[in-house]
């Protein structure tokens, strides 16, 4: 019997621990596509799978359903892997370690990829439900989301006829997104030099926060480690002489990271280590509402690094201390949205360059293309070059949208009472699915998932069991 095996609803859950048995990060989706296959094959459904390891799946409509118009479901099926750093599981070979505590599901030491694992095991269980009541589907089950959106951008459409588009990706359970941020990249690298230095050599270390989702919960006020190493380093120039030897920080461009290590050459490492307690104080002081635990630590340690010299050293540290980070901009039609942001989501040192990374989210396309200059604007007045790898528009509002009133009519059947129709700070695959298929009207809702993208991420069981409810619902009248 499986962990999961006694929840409702019964087959929802069943999939997704069938999911959770599958390794299936970013990058490394063949299996999980393969099961996809595997799971339409066994029940004579049509199906094609391309290259970008992307599934899509069809079913004809129910008895009485046949003139209604066509639906599509969509939802991604790698999920974005992270794990506390005494977690010893492969997660190479081993999909997340489930288990169940009250109401609350979760996985042990590493994030649970119900972002979106959830969505694609609802998807599997409509496909499956012979009572269903709906019209034809069209199940889309992308890959590599989590970097990029790259599978449904690499998505051939040409054979999708659907009017309505399904996203089951959304982590709020009470809310119906209806428009989504576009998304920016920005990779920006600095040249150093090395040089021999005179000093002691000590690690450096800024750690022990939440993190999360670096567009749903930029707005949290919760630290990044990346630019507070960036602040640990400049005061400590301030007291003693320091080099850089090396600096990283966070694994993921749409994770706000939660640690940053660097290895420093100093003068002085007293001087050195009394900054370090001093700014754990002050952090620990102006985080105490949004982090429980707050850690910036130094201690003596060897390296066959050579150091950086001192020009290279201060520009990469004025480098990590003035990038932008977190909110730029409220919105002022949407009270609570955030309009633009970007995470400093990633640094990491190269024997001759510093290389940062970044994710700039805005749902007003030209205010995302000042913030990503702004970026390049500093690196290159450091000395420095910046590219914009990719980048891909907002999903737009749709004023009149026959499906966000059938799917607010249901939620009312299922709930009770009105939904909350929200813009989300966070990219979606519903824009590059509009973008292609300009007529497709759009909407997104999902369980409610909390600390998605860190290891304390938890599915709430009986919101999944409403929101299945909200799924069935909502076909039923789709006719």
């Amino acid at each position: 019997m499986g962990v999961l095996s006694g929840l409702e609803p019964k087959a929802v859950f069943g999939f997704f621990e069938s999911l959770c048995a599958i390794p299936r990060g970013s990058h490394h989706t063949g299996p999980v596509s393969e099961y996809l296959v595997a799971f339409a094959q066994a029940r004579g459904l049509r199906y094609r799978r391309d290259e970008a390891n992307n599934v899509v799946i069809w079913k004809d409509a129910a008895p009485g359903y046949e003139g209604a118009p066509t639906v599509m479901l969509q939802g991604h099926m790698d999920m974005l892997v992270e794990k506390e750093r005494d977690c010893a599981r492969n997660t190479d070979q081993d999909g997340p370690e489930v288990f169940v505590d009250g109401d609350e599901i979760g996985a042990r030491g590493t994030t649970l990829g119900a972002d979106d694992g959830i969505g694609v095991a609802m998807m599997l269980a409509a496909l499956d439900d012979d009572q269903l009541q709906h019209g034809p589907l069209e199940c889309v089950f992308t890959a590599d989301e989590e970097v990029g959106l790259q599978g449904v951008r690499a998505l051939d459409v040409s054979d999708l006829k659907a009017k309505f588009l399904i996203n089951l990706d959304s982590m709020d359970e009470r809310v119906l997104t209806v428009s989504c941020a576009g998304s920016t990249r920005v990779v920006s690298t600095l040249p150093v030099k090395r040089a021999h230095f005179e000093g002691k050599v000590c690690a450096l270390m800024v750690d022990g926060f939440i993190g999360g989702h670096s567009g749903e919960d930029i707005h949290r006020g919760r630290a990044n480690a990346n630019h507070l190493m960036g602040r640990a380093l400049m005061e400590i120039m301030d007291r003693t002489e320091l080099r850089l030897l090396t600096v990283s920080g966070g694994a993921k461009d749409n994770t706000i990271p939660r640690d940053a290590a660097a290895l420093i050459a100093v003068k002085d490492p007293d001087a050195a280590k009394a900054v370090a307690k001093e700014l754990a104080a002050t952090l620990e002081n102006e985080y105490r509402a949004t982090e429980s635990k707050v850690r910036v630590r130094l201690f003596p340690t060897r390296s066959s690094f050579e150091p950086m010299d001192e020009d290279s050293t201060r520009r990469a540290a004025t480098f990590l201390f003035c990038a932008p980070n977190g909110v730029q901009m409220m919105s002022a039609e949407v009270p609570g949205l955030v309009q633009t942001s970007l995470n400093f989501a990633m640094v990491y040192t190269e024997d001759d360059k510093v290389v940062s990374r970044f994710m700039v989210r805005s749902s007003i396309n030209s205010q995302a293309a000042e913030t990503a200059h702004r970026v390049m604007a500093l690196t290159r007045a450091l000395g420095g070059e910046a590219t914009i790898p990719a980048s891909y528009s907002a999903w737009q509002y749709r004023p009149h949208s026959h499906l966000r009133e059938v799917v607010t009519d249901a939620f009312h059947t299922v709930y009770g009472t009105e939904p909350r129709i929200a813009a989300l700070h966070a990219s979606l695959e519903c824009g590059i699915l509009s973008g292609k298929m300009p007529e497709l009207d759009s909407i997104s809702f999902g369980p409610e998932v909390v600390n998605v993208h860190t290891p304390r991420e938890r599915l709430l069981i009986s919101s999944t069991w409403r929101t299945w409810a909200l799924l069935r619902e909502t076909l039923r009248r789709l006719k």
